[in-house]
């Protein structure tokens, strides 16, 4: 099980600036929150949900114990739910992204030290993977990487993850936009 709180990154130029089809600045002291630079669309972002679940299988497929290993790892999780507003001369209709999910499958690096029985272990990992992305608006793909690193003992572990996901939607318009969840996903292993 993960539990995943999800940071935008660079919002202002994707997918703000994709929608619009214009630059765009940040609002100080107003009731919206964006502008486009010649001040004619004013950008209200109404929701971006930060909370989100997924779960994962990971396979190791040479084994993990000490040391090295290849993991491959196939997750299913919630893209963040997104509504903005758009107001002034030429502005486009509302965005609206909901009921989103992530179908991603990647490989990683990673470096372990586990102790035999219930003994604390511990391990890092770095990889990157290709995913799809199904929503109530339509479908996309996105590109990730993923770097973390956790504790076991026995079957039983933790970890906390940053994953970097580079998502692309061709509904209303093709836009893109980056989302950096920040996981803490339970482990059980057998």
């Amino acid at each position: 099980m993960e539990w995943l709180h999800t940071q935008p990154l660079h919002f202002l130029e994707h997918p703000l600036q994709d929608l619009v089809g214009r630059d765009v600045a940040t609002a100080q002291f107003q009731d919206y929150d964006y502008h486009t630079r010649d001040e004619q669309i004013l950008i209200d972002v109404v929701e971006f949900g930060r909370k989100g679940r997924g779960t994962s299988l990971t396979v190791y497929p040479l084994g993990l114990r000490v040391g090295p290993a290849l993991a491959l790892r196939a997750s299913v999780e919630d893209m963040p739910g997104i509504q903005i507003a758009f107001a002034g001369n030429g502005a486009p209709p509302a965005y609206s992204l909901s009921g989103a999910r992530a179908y991603d499958f990647g490989a990683a690096l990673y470096v372990a030290d586990h102790a035999p029985g219930w003994g604390l272990g511990s391990h890092a990992f770095v990889g990157g993977g290709m995913g799809r992305i199904r929503s109530d608006q339509g479908d996309g793909q996105r590109m990730f990487a993923e770097a973390g690193g956790g504790l076991t003992s026995g079957p039983v572990g933790v970890d906390l993850s940053v994953k970097f996901g580079w998502n692309r939607l061709t509904t209303p318009v093709e836009h893109r936009f980056l989302t950096v969840p920040i996981t803490l996903r339970g482990t059980l292993t057998f």
